[in-house]
């Protein structure tokens, strides 16, 4: 195949979207073609999809639509559609209906296939509909190739699918029940990407710690599959996302508490405060089940950071449910909170809920929320002033070194004072001081 052939890949949502956009790109790369970011320019243009929120499926669709001039143009571009918003009950068909210069649509669930699906388009040269649900998927095997958009981070899948069903949640009908991979793939795949200096290995699924629930875990636990990993020789950091409260056992805390090498940096999603909200969200715990988790686990791991995600404005949330998901998040303390406004997805059980809790409300509640956590968030790193943690050095700039601590927050090393650090190496700091978003810390 002709390698000044270029493709383009825009990708919407989680970090399970990004590397699966990073598989996409193996399999166009393997063929011959060349990755770029201006779509104008490219041969293939695959947008790979995320409908969690009614904003982002907007949004998907209006730059879909915004290639229907080019491909007027330039007719023989191939435009493929892939990813959870495809997975969708009579999507495809909409989506083709709407956008008939569409080549190929494809699903979440079957992404691994894509270059049987450009094999089969460039063969026929007609429009291939390829959508697999669940009971029809068959995992083709850990053969791909992976063009990582990173040098030092690496996502690495041990589970797929969902089987909680919380009511606002379109992932289970999308992504399906979950699958967890073959603890031996998954140790093969991190021990490689350690082996080409990977510094960073973050595992993922839908919910990380209900791997080896099913067959496919062949027995292994998420403690037992952590504990594994974190005993790989070589210099990395292991983290996941994301976990389900209601998994979360002690066995877990203890693994990351006593393994150096597991991040002390977790992502506990709450939703909400209100157990009432709880209970209507079927999230399967309760707000003192939840804190009791976390403060098990600020317990055994003093210097533990956590972050959370929160929706507001759920149908039936009475200012008293908010105000016990304010109180909440005053109590927890997270370094971060991502909140959303409640959008209702089509399919889900919460789209049908009454009282569902009016717009000006809900932003007047998300505006209150984000101040305090801003605040919070704010303490926190400024109570970091004065404390040693350890940062990988990822970036280098006119003036000063990006390194990361483990939450993702920027510690800034002068480069006048310390011109000797190394990029992509892990290191331990002091805090010198936190201004203007920013940490600014010194080599221990």
């Amino acid at each position: 195949m002709d390698n000044s052939k270029k493709f383009y890949i825009a990708t919407y949502g989680c970090q399970m979207n990004v590397h699966e956009s990073e598989k996409l790109a193996g399999v166009l790369i393997d063929r011959g073609y060349t990755q770029i970011d201006d779509e104008t320019k490219a041969d293939i243009i695959v947008f790979n999809t995320c409908c969690i929120r009614e904003s982002a499926e907007q949004k998907i669709m209006g730059n879909i639509g915004a290639v229907k001039p080019l491909k007027k143009l330039r007719k023989d571009i191939v435009v493929a559609v892939c990813g959870c918003m495809t997975q969708q009950t009579n999507m495809a068909i909409q989506l083709r209906q709407k956008f008939p210069f569409i080549d190929i649509i494809f699903g979440a669930n079957n992404i691994e296939y894509f270059g049987d699906y450009l094999d089969t388009y460039f063969g026929q040269r007609k429009f291939q509909n390829s959508v697999v649900y669940n009971k029809d998927y068959m995992e083709k095997g850990g053969n791909l190739t992976i063009t990582r958009d990173n040098k030092l981070h690496a996502y690495v899948n041990i589970i797929y699918g969902c089987n909680n069903f919380c009511t606002y949640c379109i992932v289970p009908y999308v992504r399906g029940r979950e699958r967890s991979r073959d603890p031996e793939e998954i140790y093969k795949e991190v021990k490689n990407l350690i082996a080409m200096g990977y510094k960073v290995i973050t595992l993922l699924g839908q919910n990380v710690n209900s791997y080896g629930l099913d067959e496919g875990g062949k027995g292994v636990t998420f403690a037992k599959l952590l504990d594994t990993i974190a005993h790989f020789e070589g210099d990395f950091e292991l983290r996941f996302m994301s976990p389900h409260p209601k998994d979360f056992n002690d066995e877990v805390i203890e693994v990351i508490a006593k393994n150096d090498k597991i991040s002390k940096y977790i992502h506990m999603p709450a939703q909400s405060g209100s157990n009432k909200i709880l209970k209507a969200m079927n999230r399967n715990y309760t707000r003192e089940k939840y804190l009791y988790i976390v403060d098990k686990i600020k317990a055994k791991i003093p210097n533990i950071i956590l972050s959370t995600d929160i929706i507001v404005g759920f149908p039936n949330e009475s200012e008293q449910d908010f105000q016990d998901t304010v109180d909440l998040i005053k109590r927890v303390r997270y370094a971060n909170a991502f909140i959303f406004i409640f959008s209702k997805r089509k399919g889900t059980v919460a789209e049908k809920m009454e009282n569902q809790i009016p717009l000006e409300v809900k932003r007047k509640r998300i505006h209150e929320l984000l101040e305090i956590e801003h605040k919070i968030s704010e303490q926190v790193f400024t109570n970091m002033v004065g404390q040693t943690t350890r940062v990988l050095v990822e970036e280098e700039r006119t003036t000063f070194f990006v390194t990361k601590t483990q939450c993702g927050k920027v510690a800034r090393i002068m480069k006048k004072e310390y011109p000797d650090v190394k990029l992509g190496t892990f290191m331990n700091v002091e805090i010198l001081d936190y201004t203007g978003g920013n940490l600014i810390a010194k080599p221990c």
